[in-house]
């Protein structure tokens, strides 16, 4: 089937993925890295040739995985594929049954030509011993996972040609009726400029519960950094040593001393060990792909650290706050973001999020100084007085997204940053002490 696809369809539009046996870089990312990894941009078809569905799946038949954690592993692939339909993608899903006596028939049908191309692989030969089983699990990954926005279509394979054409013309329908629909919504709403929308903003915030007066002197700040970072530095070994990888998320006001806090973090790191992925506005590839896309393919190797300059979280602030994403667009991200990190904290990443706090006069203060100290023009640009315009509106983003993603498994550390001595070693003091524990 995928052999006709490729002749019937223009090959410079389709990405052709074959997931099989999992690579050593697989298998130290979350399971779903390699998916992410191989979604084709928008106008794109991508033919998984096997897919997410492969290791539940077998596992099932293979006895490793009882019927309700396969349900719950069912569940996380229904909620990626809704996430990926709701972000436009188009969701094909073909099924295509032989029974044992016909399976069996043709498999001794290629090993009476071997000559031929094509070989019966061992999984398959180990699936006809179990068939019952197979069928059992296939059964429960059908019903629950046919869906309204990702339904599957199941294809009786004894007849080649019948297989064949029935494939083309389900996928022919498919795109025929969204590209019907895609014209409709068109023609009823010409495209214009996003408004950010309206929602209701609560009296006070998680920020105002933030103690900005806390600090730490010159002389104590420089001893207990030294003590800090000696320490993150052998832990960070150790973690390489146990194969434990880390991730850190640093959000805050314009301003607020992220750079700062991250120099005083990769100092204390073996350059080896670590990775800094700064954040700015997406690419034309970036923007072509669902927005969580460049996160997953920057996540590290087990035993590194990934240390990210704004993250994911732009969905739910300057998006939100600038009408970047539709309203449904940034609320559906709250749920999406949860199970995302959740896949992260379930592979063993610790995980860590920062939003370093400052107050509305201390920010004032430090843009001036950007504007008079020449070495630090470069950090003040219009964007940012327009955003500091925008404070509001930002604060309340910011109370939404510490208490709807602030969990059990990824806690939000608010940091009080009106004296940078003080938020380095909160930072600093935090990640040594999670890593610490999950070492």
């Amino acid at each position: 089937v995928v052999h006709h696809l490729n002749e019937w369809l223009d090959p410079r539009g389709i990405d052709n993925h074959s997931f099989w046996k999992l690579t050593e870089e697989d298998r130290e990312r979350p399971y779903f890295w390699r998916f992410w990894r191989a979604l084709p941009a928008a106008g794109q078809i991508g033919i998984f040739f096997g897919g997410w569905y492969a290791a539940p799946l077998d596992a099932r038949v293979n006895g490793k995985m009882e019927a309700t954690p396969m349900d719950r592993e069912l569940g996380r692939i229904a909620a990626l594929e809704q996430m990926l339909v709701e972000d436009g993608a188009l969701v094909v899903k073909f099924w295509y049954h032989l029974s044992r006596k016909a399976q069996r028939k043709r498999f001794r049908q290629l090993e009476d030509k071997p000559g031929e191309h094509v070989q019966v692989p061992p999984i398959d030969r180990r699936r006809l011993k179990r068939y019952p089983q197979f069928v059992r699990a296939a059964e429960q990954m059908i019903r629950r996972t046919d869906t309204g926005y990702a339904p599957w279509h199941l294809i009786e394979s004894a007849n080649p040609r019948y297989r064949d054409l029935t494939t083309g013309r389900l996928l022919l329908e498919a795109i025929q009726a969204r590209l019907g629909k895609e014209s409709g919504r068109a023609a009823a709403k010409p495209p214009g400029r996003r408004q950010a929308a309206a929602v209701r903003r609560p009296a006070t915030t998680v920020l105002d519960r933030v103690d900005l007066s806390q600090s730490v002197g010159k002389q104590e700040y420089e001893k207990r950094l030294e003590k800090e970072q000696l320490a993150l530095n052998r832990l960070a070994w150790k973690a390489y040593e146990q194969r434990t990888s880390s991730v850190l998320v640093f959000e805050g006001w314009d301003a607020a001393g992220k750079g700062s806090a991250i120099r005083r973090v990769t100092e204390a790191i073996d350059a080896r060990l670590y990775r800094v992925i700064p954040i700015a506005a997406p690419t034309e590839e970036e923007r072509a792909h669902h927005y969580l896309w460049r996160f997953w393919r920057h996540l590290p190797r087990v035993g590194m650290v990934a240390i990210f300059d704004r993250s994911w979280y732009g969905r739910l602030l300057v998006e939100r706050v600038e009408g970047f994403a539709r309203a449904d667009e940034w609320m559906r991200a709250y749920h999406e973001i949860n199970e995302f990190e959740k896949q992260l904290v379930e592979h063993g990443v610790v995980l860590l999020k920062f939003w370093i706090h400052i107050g509305k006069d201390e920010q004032m203060r430090r843009f001036h100084k950007r504007e008079t100290v020449a070495h630090k023009h470069y950090k003040i640009t219009p964007e940012d007085w327009r955003n500091r315009n925008q404070w509001g509106a930002y604060e309340h983003a910011v109370h939404d997204m510490v208490t709807r993603t602030s969990t059990a498994e990824a806690p939000w550390t608010l940091v009080a940053g009106n004296n940078k001595r003080f938020a380095r070693l909160q930072i600093l003091e935090t990640f040594c002490r999670r890593l610490k524990k999950a070492l």
